[in-house]
């Protein structure tokens, strides 16, 4: 029985961190913008080239 409770905790442990670390700024806000920024720019996806331009070059 206390595996199992254990096991639950685990569980539920890893899910809420995952849940916190899948959380990504909004595109287009200014932490968007900074943290693409600090991305570099060859691993950039050709959809975040344009959004990039769109909401952070040409505001």
């Amino acid at each position: 029985m206390n595996n199992v409770k254990m096991l639950v905790r685990s569980a539920i442990l890893v899910f809420a961190v995952s849940m916190l670390g899948a959380c990504a700024p909004e595109v287009g806000s200014e932490e968007w913008c900074t943290s693409l920024k600090e991305k570099p720019k060859g691993d950039w996806s050709g959809n975040e080239a344009v959004d990039f331009a769109k909401h952070c070059v040409f505001k």
